[in-house]
């Protein structure tokens, strides 16, 4: 337990960022789960949409790294691609 009020702080606000993070990895996730589920086309389009902003904004923050927030979106929108053929 740390001594020093600044310490304290800095724990305190590692677990709200902690909490935070945790909290929009398990929405994109959920997300992206979501697209994949989708039966029909329309359907799978809307919800890439949402996915999409999703990943922009995890990248952006660098939550998740930009290089896997792209190779995310391009395989998502290979699988809405291949339910509309």
């Amino acid at each position: 337990m740390p001594n020093l009020k600044s310490s304290k702080k800095r724990m305190h606000i590692g677990r709200q960022r902690e909490a935070r993070n945790r909290a929009v990895r398990s929405r994109i996730r959920t997300a992206v789960k979501k697209v994949g589920q989708a039966s029909e086309v329309s359907e799978a389009q809307a919800r890439l949409v949402e996915v999409i902003s999703l990943l922009d904004r995890a990248g952006r923050t660098r939550l998740i790294h930009p290089s896997r927030v792209a190779r995310m979106k391009s395989q998502l929108q290979r699988k809405v691609n291949s339910l509309g053929s």
